[in-house]
């Protein structure tokens, strides 16, 4: 039994066998033992672009592997930080060809939202992006999402790029390094990621509820002030 091999059966027990996202792991685990780091690289790259593929359990299975000699730890973290970086790349084309004029178009056709909401996105994208990008390589969901602004902008790619691998290679790094020292261990972190994940999930549920409350209440005041100012109106 190869390395890979046991560090996906440490993995599919602490999951849950015959779920999806067994099924995943699974798939980045031949992914890695057919073609090594650079198949850490590819799914690392498939995960920017479909989150539900966890870095989280991708990136220490990495580590594990790189332990146990079937590639180094260098080549672990390298590849890594190459497939975030190429994957970031690829959403920042997405929202590059999306462009702004799209996106306010959009905006104006979803109920409770108006191109106002995107211009003011995008002006404090352009005053924070270089933070947002960086740190929102550390956060979970945003870890994807963050590109796309980035792209709608068009933030100078040498920027983005530099930004966006410092941003990788620090989280790339803490979960790699995880598998390498800890062993099958590894869940530990994991663990502690999935509670930041739902924390995150949470505070953006919070936010697009305040959202949702303050923009229906806005409506309604300026429905109901239409209406006063009809009935109160000449006759």
């Amino acid at each position: 039994m190869t390395a890979i091999t046991t560090a996906a059966n440490t993995t599919a027990t602490h999951i849950s066998d015959g779920s999806w996202l067994t099924t995943l792991v699974d798939w980045a685990v031949s992914l890695m033992e057919l073609i090594g780091p650079i198949g850490a690289g590819i799914a690392i790259a498939l995960e920017n672009i479909f989150p539900p593929l966890p870095s989280e359990v991708i990136l220490p299975m990495a580590g594990l592997t790189a332990s146990r000699g079937t590639f180094t730890l260098a080549e672990a973290l390298i590849w890594t930080t190459l497939g975030s970086v190429a994957g970031a790349f690829l959403l920042y084309g997405i929202g590059a060809v999306l462009g702004l004029p799209r996106l306010r178009w959009i905006a104006g056709k979803v109920p409770l939202l108006h191109p106002e909401d995107i211009d003011r996105t995008v002006a404090w994208f352009r005053r924070h992006g270089g933070k947002a990008v960086f740190f929102g390589r550390m956060i979970p969901i945003f870890r994807s999402l963050i590109s796309i602004p980035a792209g709608v902008t068009r933030m100078p790619l040498w920027k983005f790029g530099l930004l966006t691998a410092a941003g990788s290679a620090i989280w790339n790094t803490i979960f790699v390094l995880a598998g390498f020292y800890l062993g099958e261990s590894w869940t530990i972190v994991e663990e502690y990621a999935s509670i930041l994940q739902y924390v995150v999930i949470g505070a953006v549920a919070v936010g697009v509820a305040w959202f949702l409350y303050v923009r229906i209440r806005s409506l309604r005041s300026a429905h109901k002030f239409r209406t006063e100012s009809v009935q109160n109106g000449p006759t």
